[in-house]
């Protein structure tokens, strides 16, 4: 794994012997609980969006991990199945592109009887050869990124010369299986596409999908994130609301990481993920599961622990589970509330490794 690319540190060897478990759902040091599990299930993406991963650092020669060493989807089951005994009550499979993972109905397949609430989050791709099929193995619904409707700014964003009708396509595929309420996520860069901020929303409004716009966020080390890149989500509500009246609505259970707001004319609703100007790690409540098995307790983590010597080694579903709930109890994360210019420079996870 290139240090260049992925500059973080997995916590390797045998870590203390933690408490057993007692059987209480784990709650961190500041009192969350433990809900929220993302699963990345490749680090390959076909996409090299310049906020996450940027070509002129994830070239052609990027060293991505061999198959060996990412987790196999029996492996991933048992994880979750684990996860789920500790209270998790959603599922969420990133990457990555998750559907660039070969048979990824296959996993679908075998997480849908855990009873999480499962989805997924893909650029759209590959959506609409594969959406009916995730629907049948078990998905519940699907997330897809679209960082503009004007072709030549996607292209630009994706640099993957990939069109925006290819991914219309994918979500309205997702629509037509059964992959509902479907939800569009909108990365908003200043001077890139955030004239585009009310054009997503006018195409949008009316339909039973959801687009999310959220704030250009400092993941990773490789984007060249800066401050005046950011467009504020105040600022983002007020441009829509202008054209198209909004009122703010009630969030959906605690821990949601968009704030809801709905058209006035009851036309439909917008989310904004505010993450820089408007921290919501007060009730953050998820955990990360990398492609090579290690725990990621935020999303601008520096450093995991590794689960899968543990899982690859002989430990039992006891020692998993006190291992988890173990690294939970231990949570400190509230990087959003206390970012500042020195901790945007820290040297953090790539979003390409364990997903949004």
């Amino acid at each position: 794994m290139s240090e260049k690319v992925i500059p973080i540190r997995v916590e390797r060897g045998e870590p203390p012997a933690p408490p057993a478990w007692d059987g209480a759902p784990p709650r961190d040091a500041l009192a969350r609980p433990l809900r929220d599990l993302r699963i990345s299930v490749t680090d390959r993406c076909n996409f090299r969006c310049i906020y996450c991963m940027p070509r002129e650092v994830f070239g052609p020669d990027h060293p991505f991990l061999p198959h060996a060493a990412i987790l196999s989807f029996e492996e991933i089951v048992r994880v979750a199945r684990i996860f789920v005994s500790l209270g998790v009550q959603k599922i969420r499979l990133t990457g990555g592109e998750p559907l660039v993972r070969k048979d990824l109905h296959k996993l679908v397949a075998l997480l849908a009887p855990l009873g999480a609430d499962l989805t997924l989050t893909t650029n759209g791709s590959a959506l609409a050869r594969q959406a009916r099929r995730l629907k049948d193995a078990g998905l519940q619904r699907v997330t897809v990124s679209l960082d503009s409707l004007d072709d030549a700014t996607f292209r630009r964003m994706n640099d993957a010369d990939v069109g925006v009708a290819t991914v219309l396509a994918g979500i309205d595929a997702a629509a037509a299986a059964g992959l509902a309420p479907l939800k569009i996520n909108m990365v908003v860069k200043r001077g890139m596409n955030d004239h585009q901020i009310v054009d997503m929303a006018r195409h949008w409004r009316g339909s039973p999908h959801i687009v999310r716009f959220i704030e250009y966020m400092d993941v990773g080390s490789t984007n060249g994130w800066r401050m005046d890149d950011v467009v504020p989500s105040a600022e983002v509500v007020r441009r829509i609301g202008e054209r198209f009246p909004l009122e703010p609505a009630d969030p959906h259970y605690t821990g949601e990481v968009a704030e809801r707001w709905r058209y006035r004319d009851g036309t439909g609703e917008i989310g904004v993920i505010s993450s820089v100007t408007r921290a919501f790690c007060r009730d953050c409540n998820r955990i990360r599961l990398s492609t090579e098995g290690a725990l990621f307790t935020c999303l601008f983590g520096t450093a995991g622990h590794d689960l899968k010597s543990l899982l690859r080694g002989g430990g039992s579903d006891d020692a998993l589970r006190n291992r988890i709930a173990a690294v939970w109890n231990a949570r400190t994360d509230r990087y959003s509330e206390i970012r500042t210019a020195e901790t945007a420079r820290l040297r953090k996870v790539e979003m390409s490794y364990i997903g949004g």
